[in-house]
């Protein structure tokens, strides 16, 4: 297995090398149907990375990655898992894509909101529409019986 390259891009702007020595594959049978070999092939990928001790990241990526990825950790293990093929060799090349968007997203600084104010044009619409919308209820009612 090669290392892991991530394009750069924000946060990372040389890129990341995940040496392969510091990814865990593991593979299990895949549910679903697979004719034939479906009890006999292992297709299932489950690959895994220790964030707080990979030499990919530097301290302010790691945080970061940390940070962004908290809800998918086990501690501070990333697993990715691929089943979607039949093939245990597409299998292993999604997981490692996947976890390569995943990174390179997770690495990314935020971007901070700029607020802005409503156009002209926007709050026009927007007060056409509640009309409209009152007009529509107001035809609703019950006539007045002194028509």
């Amino acid at each position: 297995m090669d290392d892991l390259l991530i394009p750069s891009g924000p946060g990372a702007p040389h890129g990341l090398r995940v040496p392969a020595s510091e990814l865990v594959e593991q593979f299990s049978r895949s549910s679903g149907p697979g004719g034939q070999g479906v009890n006999t092939t292992d297709s299932r990928v489950q690959l895994s990375l220790d964030l707080s001790a990979t030499t990919a990241l530097d301290d302010a990526q790691r945080v970061r990655v940390l940070r962004n990825l908290a809800a998918r950790l086990d501690g501070t293990v990333l697993t990715i898992a691929a089943s979607e093929e039949r093939s245990q060799r597409r299998n292993r090349v999604a997981a490692r894509q996947r976890l390569a968007d995943l990174l390179r997203e997770a690495v990314a600084p935020a971007v901070p909101r700029r607020p802005t104010r409503p156009t002209r044009g926007s709050q026009r619409r927007r007060l056409e529409a509640k009309t409209r919308r009152g007009v529509t209820k107001a035809n609703r009612r019950r006539p007045d019986s002194a028509e």
